[in-house]
């Protein structure tokens, strides 16, 4: 798919090869009709997706800082990009400026931003008329000093001014953006210039940016017709040819060249695809303070090479080569004081090593291996290792282990010799690691240079005489040398990494291929190769497999590599099960350490070899379990099938053994549950970077990483980075580890200068709450969500990101692929939706049969993309039962539904209504009616009543009735339920809530919330239900609260009579502690409550709901009815399903609320 770049580039050569007839620039009409296709569609979702999030995210502690906002946007073509923020930004803008030169846009830009009585208007706060120039933004001499834009606003001052459609045409680019930075207010600092470019990097000399993102994801999709064709060409062109028939002749070229550029898929037949990727680059007033570093430190001589070859791409704004541990200080101090990040270079490996327009520190001079043997340091260094390891951070894997077996020792490295310590400090998979476990598992020490404060660190165990001078521990040691084991590069500069080392083995690599005649074949063989070779094989011994296709046919080949400490051991090769099933080898080699990487079978067995520098690739890695189940296996083969290129493949690396010896919890590696680490490598011809068949093999990586995904125990975070597409692999590339990292990265790395490692959350307050927002269509559900964010980001007591998310886009953007619909307008047009919405129902729901966890794979896409806010919005929901059927996903959030509910006339009101009380979301009348409450099989949470005008209702109830999910309060109980692993038995995690109740004070607290948070009414309760014994001590307080009498609910015979009674499982803990737990009867007394009363039922954990489920039908037989209890519980375990047992047994219409709501037991 070629680029819009490279589409320009092919139609201007065309057009001189073709005639030399004088260009002429597009007229308004021209250029407007081309921009039109440009956003229309597919071209919507760059928008949707990427500028108005990002933009929203950048401006929100802008705007939130301050009381009113001058903004002036350059080009915004017919609408203000400031127009889509979220209302509470946009209600801040008070004074807009534009320099929009089509003289259409101008208009209708115009007519948009000014107030209708049918409408409101985007940026309604305005203290005067918008001033729109129809002049471009243009830098002109300016006699004795400088430039200007040569109009009357040169002494105007703004916090904020975005380029917003890309900057074509500003040559040089680095001086707009300078003159811009000139026009920011100076008082109070703080003002932002921000950047949109479309297709390409922004090559800005040695301005640095403060932040930067990319949407490599682009696409634009045009009519495949002649008409179209015309337009869109001569927009990418820029011009059109004064001659007639001139012009008619290149327009024919030009579609020839379109629709030999542009992609065809099938979904979309009659449509090119072209993409279409997008960049932001925000600067303020320190991005020309380059100079005061580079005055300080050495830099990189030349060109710096890198391996990897997205990093080689990029442009970054300088490279330091610092070669003392001050000059690393340097560059920190410098970060810290002007507020700008920095990559760090080590093998090069990594695609974010260097990024555009940020400053990058090469490490390569910090290059010495030294080896202590036992003793020479005259110091414990808490190794069983007779020898350390210590490596500066500019090392190679290949330098380190020919050293190391100089010396007869050994570290469990990478299995690459050019990788470097990125690797090591974020897992690393080697020869090794069956045996001695991952390269960051043989970390014992480390010094490195902290960017919070730019001090010199030693953690863990540091040979003295490699402790820089002035070095120092931090009070929080432990934790930082924890997540240099697996996480390293998010938290600091490592300068050195100490190992323990152990005895260099010798290795007998063999080989073996075997040709599949098909995918049936393929399936078997790896069926055989995880069940009877990679599964009977000891540790010293590992398998790898490759999955490729070769000669016109797909082969597997395995690698087996033995090591050992005594060659003899090889004299006389030993039976393998590779071999008892598929015969002698087809090679084999005794080879040393170093010997050993040139036996991979990617180096020199596929394709004629890899090696040299031939080709080029991209990876991503996912940990996979079972690889010959059905499932798996036809998910592998099929991802080679679909290969772009001959040279892709599936590198599949033997697991297991010292790797999932260390609890996940050991380290920051938490991913220790796997058999095989996939490799999906797309690889190219070397001189075929930048090419179409690079950017087919990185999307053919993405896809299968994503369609493996689901099945996969976890990813291997040491490829990732800013990428957005590296989002969703790094939700799960640090296992349980995850919400300790956010916290660890927020307080070692405050100010985010190393914001291009691996993608972390932003630390979230202690649980994130998400709440569902429910409804019927046009009940205001989008609106009400929009309200409750602002009420929670102003809220006073604690300082909460928030932010609201439909659903329903997700299904949208499918249904206009499929069907050819347009996009943004399904998006943003609700008369569109309208029309579209039995067809968008239809579509949904035949998606919904094919794809049986569709609603799990958005809503987990959702949660996905907002991991760093503390409260996040969900509108456009359809499933029922929300809250039971997704908590189990979101272990570490609290789940609540909001079903927003409005009179038919109201909502019959806004469905002619294109103001903000309409919603976006597409649910079905019938399943979410607000007048139909009494029709669903569950109960919402909460329920709101939205048939008033204006906002006051609805914030009104988000004060009373959601802020408190997010009191200290909440959090205070939480943190005093003791963690206690290995408890009833090994390997359970357990939660002690009743424990709280025997600290002082705690129990008034317990009780007072569940006082607080209960939604019902306590006047018009008549008694508290509980089943002993953990129900008992919460009940018993709170029953005395309101002097309600208590229904105790006890096991048979231990009651007077008379006693209704039912039998009851036994509890999730109990069948924990003993195999042996057996049924057991629970009574009450038949008279002790009347004939429907309301009853409220307190517990002190939900689990499964076996135990809960019994108390309503023993309620049931004291003719007390679900309708009149309510369900009360301490803390909850969604990964029991709790609620949705109770559901499915007929109790999902019972209110059930919990104070705490915990991952584990």
């Amino acid at each position: 798919m070629a680029t819009l770049d490279s589409l320009k580039q092919a139609l201007t050569q065309k057009a001189k090869a073709t005639a030399s007839s004088p260009k002429q620039p597009l007229s308004d009409t021209q250029y407007s009709a081309g921009f039109d296709i440009l956003v229309r569609g597919s071209g919507w979702i760059t928008y949707q997706d990427f500028i108005i999030p990002q933009l929203s995210q950048l401006l929100a502690p802008l705007f939130n800082s301050r009381v009113h906002i001058s903004a002036l946007e350059i080009g915004p073509g017919p609408k203000s990009l400031l127009g889509y923020l979220p209302s509470r930004l946009r209600r801040k803008v008070r004074k807009y400026t534009a320099f929009e030169p089509n003289g259409l846009f101008a208009t209708r830009l115009e007519e948009w931003l000014c107030s209708t009585s049918e409408t409101e208007s985007p940026l309604p706060c305005l203290e005067n008329p918008p001033d729109i120039h129809r002049i471009p933004f243009v830098l002109q001499d300016r006699i004795g000093s400088g430039t200007s834009i040569g109009t009357s606003d040169d002494d105007e001052k703004y916090d904020i001014i975005l380029f917003c459609h890309s900057m074509y045409g500003m040559k040089p680019k680095h001086r707009f953006i300078e003159r811009a930075l000139e026009m920011l207010v100076e008082r109070p600092q703080g003002g932002m210039v921000a950047v949109f470019h479309r297709d390409g990097a922004l090559h800005l000399d040695a301005l640095v940016c403060h932040r930067t993102a990319s949407f490599p994801t682009g696409v634009v999709s045009v009519a495949n017709n002649d008409e179209v064709l015309d337009c869109f060409a001569s927009f990418v062109a820029g011009f059109i040819t004064q001659d007639v028939d001139v012009d008619k002749a290149i327009r024919v070229d030009w579609r020839k060249v379109c629709r030999a550029l542009g992609r065809r898929e099938e979904a979309h037949p009659d449509h090119l695809l072209f993409s279409s990727p997008n960049v932001m680059a925000a600067f303020t007033q320190h991005a020309t303070t380059l100079p005061e570093l580079t005055a300080q430190v050495p830099l990189v001589k030349g060109d710096k090479t890198v391996k990897n070859h997205e990093a080689r791409l990029h442009r970054p704004a300088s490279i330091i080569r610092p070669t003392e541990v001050r000059h690393v200080q340097q560059c920190v101090r410098w970060a810290l004081k002007y507020g700008v990040g920095l990559t760090v270079v080590g093998g090069g490996h990594s695609g974010h090593c260097l990024w555009p327009n940020v400053v990058s520190v090469d490490m390569g001079a910090f290059n010495q291996v030294h080896i202590l043997t036992a003793g020479e340091d005259g110091e414990d260094s808490g190794s069983n290792s007779g020898s350390l390891v210590v490596a500066e951070a500019g090392c190679k894997t290949g330098d380190i282990v020919r050293k190391t077996m100089a010396a007869g020792v050994t570290v469990p490295l990478g299995a690459r010799p050019s990788v470097g310590a990125g690797l090591w400090l974020q897992g690393g998979i080697g020869h090794l690691a069956r045996l001695h476990g991952l390269a960051c598992d043989a970390i014992v020490g480390a010094v490195m240079v902290s960017v919070d404060s730019s001090q010199v660190l030693c953690v863990g165990y540091v040979p003295s005489q490699h402790r820089p001078a002035g070095a120092i521990r931090p009070e929080n040691e432990s934790d930082l040398l924890w997540a240099m084991k697996g996480a390293g590069t998010n938290f600091a500069i490592v300068v050195s990494v100490t190992f323990k080392s152990y005895a260099a083995p010798t290795y007998l690599s063999r080989n073996w291929v075997v040709p599949l005649s098909d995918n049936l074949e393929a399936r078997l063989r790896l069926s055989d190769f995880d069940r009877l070779v990679a599964r009977k094989l000891h540790w010293n011994c590992s398998a790898d497999a490759y999955l490729y296709w070769d000669a016109g046919q797909l082969h597997l080949g395995v690698t087996m590599l033995e090591s050992s400490t005594t060659r003899l051991t090889f004299a006389t090769p030993t039976p393998t099960p590779v071999g008892a099933i598929w015969g002698l080898e087809d090679d084999s080699k005794v080879v040393d350490g170093v010997s050993l990487f040139e036996t991979e079978m990617y180096v020199s067995g596929m394709h004629g070899g890899h090696g040299g520098g031939k080709t080029s690739s991209f990876k991503r890695c996912l940990f996979l379990k079972r690889i010959g189940e059905a499932n798996v296996a036809d998910r592998l083969v099929a991802a080679v099938e679909t290969r772009p290129s001959p040279l892709c493949y599936l590198h599949l690396l033997q697991g297991g053994g010292a790797v999932g010896d260390v609890a996940a919890e050991a380290t920051a590696f938490g991913c220790r549950d796997w058999d095989f680490a996939c490799v999906i490598t797309g690889v190219w011809p070397h001189d075929q970077d930048s090419t179409e068949a690079a950017q087919s093999a990185v999307r053919w990586v993405y896809n299968i990483a994503g369609d493996l995904l689901s099945l996969s125990s976890g990813a291997y975070g040491a490829d990732l980075g800013p990428d957005p597409r590296d989002a969703a692999l790094a939700a799960k590339a640090f296992g349980p580890n995850r919400p300790r990292l956010a916290r660890l990265k927020h307080s070692l790395d405050p100010r985010n200068v190393l914001a291009y490692a691996c993608p972390l959350p932003k630390a979230p307050m202690e649980q994130k709450l998400i709440i569902l927002v429910t409804g019927e269509s046009c009940a205001g559900k989008d609106y009400c969500a929009d309200v409750w964010v602002s009420v929670f980001i102003k809220c006073t007591h604690k300082s909460l990101t928030a932010r609201a998310v439909s659903i329903s886009d997700a299904i949208k953007r499918e249904y206009a692929a499929a069907t050819g619909a347009d996009l943004s307008r399904l998006l943003w047009d609700r008369a569109y939706k309208e029309q579209h919405r039995p067809a968008l129902t239809t579509f949904f729901q035949g998606q919904a049969r094919q794809r049986p966890r569709l609603p799990e794979e958005h809503f987990l896409n959702v949660v996905y993309g907002a991991v760093d806010v503390d409260v996040l919005l969900i509108t456009g929901m359809r499933d029922e039962a929300p809250v039971a059927a997704l908590s189990h996903l979101v272990l570490d959030s609290r789940l609540l539904e909001v079903h927003v509910q409005a009179s038919e006339q109201t909502r019959r009101i806004r469905r002619g209504c294109h103001g903000g009380d309409g919603d976006g979301d597409d649910n079905k009348d019938s399943n979410n009616s607000g007048s139909n409450l009494t029709a669903l099989d569950y109960r919402p949470s909460l329920i709101f009543d939205n048939d008033t005008t204006g906002n006051e209702a609805a914030k009104r109830f988000a004060e009373h009735y959601l802020l408190p999910f997010v009191h200290d309060d909440l959090q205070r109980l939480a943190n005093m339920v003791r963690h206690v692993t290995d408890f009833p038995r090994p390997g359970i995690e357990f939660r002690h809530v009743l424990g709280i109740s025997q600290q002082p004070g705690v129990l008034a607290l317990c009780t007072s919330l569940l006082q607080t948070h209960f939604t019902g009414d306590w006047a018009k309760v008549d008694a508290v239900a509980c089943c002993e014994v953990g129900g008992f001590v919460y009940a018993s307080a709170l029953a005395s609260r309101f002097d309600l009498p208590l229904v105790l609910i006890r096991e048979a015979g231990k009651l007077p009579p008379p006693t209704v009674s039912v039998i009851k499982p036994p509890s999730h803990i109990s069948s924990l502690a003993s195999n042996n737990s057996k049924e057991k009867r629970i009574e009450m007394e038949r008279d002790v409550v009347p004939k429907g009363a309301s009853v409220v039922v307190v517990d002190d954990v939900l689990s499964t709901g076996e135990t809960l489920c019994a108390v309503l039908q023993l309620l049931d037989k004291a003719s007390i009815g679900a309708e009149d209890v309510s369900i009360m519980v301490v803390a909850e375990f969604p990964v029991h399903h709790g609620r949705e047992l109770l559901r499915q047994r007929g109790f999902g219409r019972i209110n059930i609320q919990s104070l705490l709501v915990f991952g584990g037991a």
